[in-house]
């Protein structure tokens, strides 16, 4: 008798040979490897805005220790409650605000204006006049304070809050930073509306603002920046405290043999706290706007 056929084994199913080769898929970091190093360069920028912060609910026997300390032994807000109680901290951030959004809407009006016409208009003297502007921005603002000062005297705008609004109302650096966008701007897309029967004007309010609102970010934030911390001519300008801005208010807690420390980082705080709140909400477009590329010559 032959003996049962011993039973095979089922043959072995090689994978196929793309699947042999493919390789293994690398697991992604939930963060930009960027971030690595992005973050200890955010933590020394920001230290310093946490150390006033710090300083400002530190109590004054704290604050005057040597060797000063990081951490404070204690919390207390009598920086705050005085800040608001013994000066005119209210009045003074209502007339920064009054200062910064006049120059602002001044900026956007008049620069836009004085950049479009050197960049579209043919007038007698346009390149001449373009650079007797551009030459304005290289002259140290430290020279023109004693005429500058002297005008506004002659004007009566001395001592009001009129002195801290009328040179932010336009600058060479608005005009130029304009000028540059809208020669970027293709001049079909103008040519186009003048055929549909569109004035210079209207060309430029329908047409071309609405294309040059990256422009007109950028220009809207150099100018709340500057006007929000101007100190140096409203120092000079202004002696009425009723007028006073809020970098200048600040000014008067520093004495010469002595400085309130606590109320000083207060009135600090109140002064950076709404750039960083504004900054918050429309960082997308702050990053957005800085990285425009269409700003060029």
């Amino acid at each position: 008798m032959t003996s049962p056929a011993a039973p095979t084994s089922a043959p072995r199913v090689r994978p196929p040979a793309s699947s042999l080769h493919r390789p293994r898929r690398r697991r992604r970091l939930p963060f930009s490897a960027w971030h690595l190093l992005l973050l200890p360069v955010a933590a020394v920028f920001l230290l310093p805005f946490v150390e006033m912060f710090l300083a400002s609910v530190t109590p004054a026997s704290d604050i005057n220790r040597i060797p000063p300390g990081f951490w404070p032994s204690r919390f207390t807000v009598d920086g705050y409650a005085r800040l608001f109680a013994e000066s005119e901290v209210v009045r003074w951030l209502l007339n920064t605000v009054v200062v910064s959004a006049v120059a602002i809407a001044s900026h956007l009006v008049l620069c836009s204006l004085a950049g479009y016409g050197f960049a579209r208009l043919r007038f007698p003297g346009r390149e001449l006049g373009f650079l007797g502007i551009l030459a304005t921005i290289m002259v140290p603002s430290q020279l023109l304070m004693i005429p500058t000062y002297v005008m506004f005297a002659k004007l009566g705008l001395v001592n009001d809050l009129g002195a801290a609004i009328v040179p932010w109302l336009a600058s060479a650096f608005g005009i130029f930073l304009m000028r540059q966008f809208f020669l970027s701007l293709p001049a079909e897309l103008e040519e186009s509306g003048r055929i549909d029967g569109c004035s210079r004007l209207q060309v430029f309010w329908f047409v071309v603002l609405p294309l040059a609102r990256p422009a007109l970010a950028t220009l809207a934030i150099f100018t709340l920046l500057g006007s929000w911390n101007d100190l140096v001519w409203p120092l000079v300008a202004i002696n009425d405290e009723d007028a006073f801005t809020l970098q200048l208010g600040l000014t008067t807690f520093q004495g010469t043999r002595r400085t309130d420390w606590s109320l000083l980082m207060a009135g600090n705080v109140v002064a950076t706290l709404p750039l960083v709140l504004l900054f918050l909400l429309a960082q997308k477009q702050f990053v957005a706007t800085m990285a425009s590329a269409g700003l060029k010559g």
